[in-house]
């Protein structure tokens, strides 16, 4: 909301309020209450004219003291209707309260591995007790002594765009919180993006610890198919983990990745669709089709899935990551996690020739992405300075 400069008493401001004019009559007249008189009229030079001489009509009815309260003297103008609005009081609001109901309002059309996100937020703004939403850098301090620097910045995002939508629904009057999350320190990811891959000795050792670990009581033999796949297809691991038969074609010559199995606290969830929204068909490489063949059971049912546990329920990504990657993968590229299968193959095939346009339809993601954190990088670690 654009406003004119501070005026004295007894003057009537010009304001814009979302693209539309009003008059803000001086708060002495309403008891202290500030009051506006909406106009109605797009925020033209023309339109300012018109706003300017009402103004004036009320400012002279003021000081001879014949101002009509009802302002109905005030409404007969054949531009437009004219209507008395109470100031948004915003100050009444407290945070919990516009992100709750903007959560609320956005939950229905949100994958399930976001909704568990904003559940997350709404315990963190649980915490700032009663501040309230035009009080943004009070509530960034409270964020600081609660959260740490990076989800403070998430959380002051989140609200912008709770604002803006509060906005839009008359809840708010202005987007308090508009870009602080910008102000400050960028995320570590944000600061040196780069992938984190394997060289393709250091996949193939990954890949034969797994099929010959022999550690006593329970190995993680089991689970080389499901990491050779990883580093061989460079799906995501929710997909990977979420892939049934019915997804893969009778020859295991071809995917579709339709959706994924995402873990929300202590229980499993399918989504439809990619991260991005997208579902794909690809082709896979003759030794992903003969990794297929080779663990595929006699009897398949259509939502039987690929990989499993050793109680043959789904993989839990968190307890692989945590306990058989950790095991297997650190001793050989320490600091790693099973999405970084999905950085060796773009980079190897990126290696080896493969356009980043083909990579990026492959693998639901962007050429720009691809160019920017793993092309450019490679032409940079490759190129050498002349003597």
């Amino acid at each position: 909301m654009q406003s004119t400069s501070r005026k004295a008493k007894g003057t009537v401001g010009i304001e814009a309020y979302q693209g539309r004019l009003r008059l803000r009559l001086p708060r002495q007249l309403f008891d202290g209450k500030q009051k506006y008189l909406s106009l109605g009229l797009p925020d033209t030079s023309t339109n300012r004219k018109a706003a300017e001489a009402k103004a004036k009509v009320i400012e002279s009815d003021i000081a001879f003291e014949r101002f009509d309260a009802t302002l109905v003297k005030y409404g007969k103008a054949k531009s437009a209707h004219l209507r008395a609005v109470e100031a948004l009081q915003a100050q009444s609001m407290r945070v919990l309260g516009l992100w709750t109901q903007f959560a609320d309002h956005k939950k229905p059309s949100l994958k399930a591995k976001t909704c568990e996100k904003y559940d997350n937020l709404t315990a963190l703004f649980e915490k700032l007790g009663d501040v309230t939403i035009d009080q943004p850098l009070i509530v960034k301090q409270r964020l600081e002594q609660v959260t740490t620097l990076s989800r403070t910045k998430d959380a002051l995002m989140y609200l912008s765009a709770a604002c803006k939508w509060g906005m839009k629904h008359n809840l708010v009057s202005a987007n308090y919180f508009e870009g602080m999350a910008n102000e400050m320190p960028k995320h570590r990811y944000q600061v040196d993006p780069q992938p984190n891959a394997f060289t393709e000795e250091e996949r193939d050792a990954v890949i034969d610890a797994f099929k010959n670990d022999d550690r006593s009581g329970m190995n993680y033999r089991r689970y080389a198919p499901f990491a050779e796949f990883l580093f061989f297809t460079g799906c995501r691991p929710s997909e990977a983990v979420g892939l049934q038969w019915q997804h893969v074609s009778d020859d295991c010559g071809t995917i579709r990745f339709e959706g994924a199995l995402v873990q929300i606290r202590n229980r499993r969830v399918r989504t439809q669709g990619s991260k991005n929204n997208r579902t794909r068909k690809i082709a896979v490489s003759k030794r992903v089709q003969q990794l297929l063949k080779s663990i595929k059971p006699d009897a398949v049912g259509p939502e039987m899935l690929v990989f499993q546990s050793s109680d043959g329920d789904s993989i839990s990504y968190r307890n692989f990551s945590r306990r058989a990657w950790k095991a297997i993968a650190d001793p050989i590229k320490p600091a790693t996690t099973p999405y970084s299968c999905r950085d060796t193959f773009i980079t190897t095939q990126l290696i080896k020739g493969v356009s980043s346009s083909v990579i990026a339809k492959w693998y639901d993601t962007s050429t720009q992405m691809i160019d920017k954190n793993y092309a450019d990088r490679l032409k940079l670690s490759q190129l050498r300075p002349r003597d």
